[in-house]
């Protein structure tokens, strides 16, 4: 085994009935149920017209402008795949672009995060694929590899491996572990129900905002009379 070009064996991933479930929540509030600690950047934006991703990785490592991999690894995905190429955070040379993303649709995929560059942005973009990129260029990329499949990548931060529960909507990508995924998505139901409770008060003039003045008073914040 060669590591640097290596394609592995699938790990098992996150279930279905979990992918759905957390396809009904924000990012956000996943987010905030993992103490706002993870996330994969704010260059990280959507190109797709319009809708979120929730899925299992189907993980790439990629040299920086070449999509060999990539390409390997839209064969041999699975419906309801999630692909995640680290390809660097290289905006040089694109990773992908219309062709093979039809091909992707025809096999299910379910959606890209790629830590590299797109092109055929407009054809992306009506398409409405989910997909995350850094970033866009209309250089094309190199197909010499070297790069893996099914191994653990990494980027700003956020680590993801085989498997994880991707997710991805206006507000940026997440990776979820497996071994995490049902007490994270716990915490994040009920961070919902409270937020969904909280808005009806705010609509009907009853939520309580005495913890703003409270909070001040207990950081020593100097306020005027009757605050």
């Amino acid at each position: 085994m060669t590591i640097g070009f290596r394609i592995l064996p699938r790990r098992p991933g996150v279930s279905p009935e979990m992918v759905t479930r957390f396809a009904a929540l924000p990012v956000a509030n996943v987010s905030d149920s993992m103490h706002r600690m993870t996330g994969g950047g704010a260059g990280l934006r959507p190109y797709h017209a319009s809708g979120s991703l929730a899925g299992p990785a189907l993980t790439v490592k990629s040299r920086p402008g070449d999509n060999l991999m990539l390409h390997k690894a839209i064969d041999m995905a699975q419906p309801g795949d999630v692909i995640v190429v680290d390809g660097g955070g290289d905006l040089t040379n694109s990773l992908m672009g219309e062709l093979m993303l039809a091909h992707a649709m025809r096999r299910g995929v379910a959606g890209f995060v790629l830590y590299g560059a797109i092109r055929d942005a407009d054809a992306i973009r009506e398409a409405n694929l989910p997909l995350w990129a850094m970033g866009v260029t209309h250089r094309g990329p190199y197909k010499d590899g070297p790069g893996e499949i099914n191994v653990p990548i990494a980027f700003d931060g956020m680590v993801i491996e085989p498997g994880d529960l991707i997710l991805g909507d206006a507000d940026g990508v997440l990776s979820v572990p497996v071994a995490d995924a049902e007490g994270v998505l716990e915490r994040t139901e009920a961070k919902q129900a409270a937020e969904v409770a909280q808005m009806k008060r705010i609509m009907d003039g009853t939520n309580d905002r005495s913890w703003v003045d409270e909070t001040l008073r207990r950081l020593g914040c100097t306020m005027p009379e009757g605050h």
